[in-house]
């Protein structure tokens, strides 16, 4: 009986349908059509990871993400404050999806195969990965660091990945970013490693700090959409979109504009 019911379960959350606990009835993702016929991009997002998705002196939401969901509103509706965001945490941004709360996320999600499983992605629009930030200013290249303490996230990717390249660095976990600012201040660890996206928003926020010009692995980030035919003309829409900006250099220069490698 359980198992009969996990799979129900599993088919159901693959498809992007979701019961609504309010009426009991369906409730699935907009399709492009309802989309244009509501007048309004509905789009999850980050407020706290410079310089992708955060909030301003003013509380304002700025950042890359967020100027790729304006641009999209401006092509399906003509106008890009046509847009609603969501602000969303890791765990959110796909259910949200899936459950039509939201039509796409723009949230810092990587492209890889168990979440293709459950949505479908668009082409990446960066290629995010590891880098390192210090405060150390000895410390400029990335042998600079072979046997030195670097703070590393606990059951992050970043672990295997400084291991491959520093077999004999000592790696110290932490739980949180602030965690890790507090070793690096107190000189308890020479270096942090991390995504580039977010290490890029460490040091315009700090500029003490500097980032080793490096990528140690690759991950791609894309636009969240819901799975199904239904979506088709949608996930075309937003895919030959983001094949535009690439090909006219818009993308490019807003990667530039905030400081991404």
């Amino acid at each position: 009986m359980f198992n009969t019911f996990a799979k129900k379960l599993a088919l159901i959350i693959t498809l992007g349908v979701f019961f609504s606990p309010s009426n009991n009835s369906l409730v699935t993702a907009a399709s492009l059509e309802e989309i244009q016929q509501r007048g309004k991009l509905i789009v999850a997002v980050k407020d706290n990871i410079r310089p992708l998705g955060f909030r301003d002196e003013k509380n304002t939401l700025q950042g890359l993400e967020i100027d790729l969901a304006k641009q999209l509103a401006k092509d399906i509706l003509g106008d890009p404050q046509a847009l609603v965001l969501q602000p969303v945490s890791n765990q959110e941004r796909l259910q949200k999806v899936m459950a039509g709360e939201v039509d796409i996320a723009i949230a810092r999600v990587t492209i890889n195969t168990p979440r293709r499983r459950l949505v479908s992605f668009s082409p990446y629009y960066y290629l995010d990965g590891t880098g390192i930030i210090t405060n150390n200013a000895t410390v400029r290249a990335l042998d600079h660091l072979s046997q030195s303490k670097i703070a590393v996230l606990n059951r992050s990717s970043t672990i295997s990945v400084i291991r491959a390249e520093l077999p004999q660095a000592q790696l110290v976990g932490v739980d949180s970013y602030q965690e890790a600012l507090t070793l690096l201040e107190a000189e308890q660890v020479v270096a942090f490693a991390g995504d580039n996206s977010v290490l890029t928003g460490w040091v315009q926020q700090y500029p003490q700090y500097y980032r080793l010009p490096i990528r140690l692995s690759g991950e791609a980030l894309g636009v969240v959409m819901p799975k199904g035919l239904q979506y088709a003309s949608l996930q075309s829409r937003i895919n030959q979109t983001i094949g535009r900006w690439k090909a006219s250099g818009w993308l490019a220069k807003r990667l530039e504009y905030w400081g991404l490698p």
